[in-house]
């Protein structure tokens, strides 16, 4: 899949593509319906298929101050829309001239003037330009390209695939159903730095993440599958482990703090590419007695994500 970042560069041969058009946040399920209505279109055209989409992401852009809310980060989401089988991925920087574009503008000098879009991918509720004002019916008027509206998506029990709804449950400690809305497990992906060290002496040593602007779960302890990167760039490999977010008020209660312990791995972290899967909540935080209470409790932790993973791979 070909990245583009400058409109300037988009390739000549790409003009005439099927483009699905969103932020994607997540790349769930419904999103997944969007793009993959695209991929099979730009197949029965003969012609490319992409997706267009806005880095940062608009809320961030206009709430610079929000707290973190995304699902996939940049390099995530790009690394799940590649494996739906795209051959595009248009990022458009959204800046004070993309923001500040009308509805009609912004069909004039990117879909059509940039990127001369043969056909378009959105969803039911796609809105766009300055204000919010376009909208599916803004498109369809344009009549200079075609336009596939996706209808919404649910699951077997009638739950709309929502971001929104992802985060809900997410923070909430539910990611077994956050899970089942994205069609994979909520990943955070990230690269080892240093810690305290604390965990090494009592027994438990941990790899510590930054999460940058991922959304925040909530705060607790959670059964994890972790993928850890070889330096060659090839597929990860992965182990079972548990993991801690929050503030480990046991030892100082200050700053955040997203800790992961890989069952029977040996060699060192540091520096290296993680992917953590939440599989499942397993406890909130708390705070102990001290720290023979806290080595007591992770060894417990340890034993209730060691039968949650084994089950889950016995029912695979």
């Amino acid at each position: 899949m070909q990245i583009i970042h400058e409109l300037a560069g988009y390739p000549a041969e790409a003009r005439g593509a099927v483009l699905a058009l969103g932020n994607f946040d997540g790349v769930h399920r419904g999103h997944q319906a969007v793009v993959g209505r695209a991929v099979r279109l730009a197949e029965a055209d003969g012609a490319p298929s992409g997706v267009l989409t806005f880095e940062p992401h608009p809320v961030r852009y206009f709430k610079p101050d929000a707290p973190s809310f995304r699902l996939t980060p940049f390099r995530i989401k790009a690394h799940q829309l590649q494996a739906l089988g795209l051959d595009l991925l248009v990022c458009l920087t959204f800046d004070h001239a993309v923001a500040n574009l009308t509805a009609d503008a912004f069909i004039e000098e990117v879909l059509v003037r940039a990127l001369g879009v043969g056909r378009l991918v959105v969803g039911y509720d796609f809105c766009f330009g300055k204000g919010r004002t376009g909208s599916v019916e803004t498109l369809k008027a344009d009549g200079r390209f075609a336009v596939e509206v996706v209808d919404p998506s649910a699951g077997g029990d009638g739950e709309v695939y929502s971001s929104t709804r992802i985060r809900e449950y997410l923070t909430h400690g539910q990611p077994g159903q956050a899970a089942a809305l994205l069609g994979r497990p909520f990943e955070i992906e990230g690269t080892v730095v240093e810690g305290a060290k604390l965990g090494r002496t009592i027994g438990f040593p941990t790899a510590n993440l930054a999460l940058d602007d991922y959304l925040r779960p909530a705060y607790g302890v959670y059964a994890v599958r972790v993928g850890v990167s070889p330096p060659e760039g090839a597929e990860p490999h992965w182990h079972d482990g548990v993991a801690n977010f929050g503030r480990r008020p046991t030892v100082d209660g200050i700053g955040e703090v997203f800790e992961v312990y890989l069952f029977g791995f040996e060699g060192d972290l540091y520096g290296a590419d993680l992917r953590v899967a939440l599989i499942e909540f397993i406890r909130p935080e708390q705070k102990f007695d001290g720290l023979d209470a806290l080595k007591a409790q992770i060894a417990e932790d340890c034993r209730s994500a060691r039968f949650i993973l084994d089950t889950r791979a016995a029912g695979a």
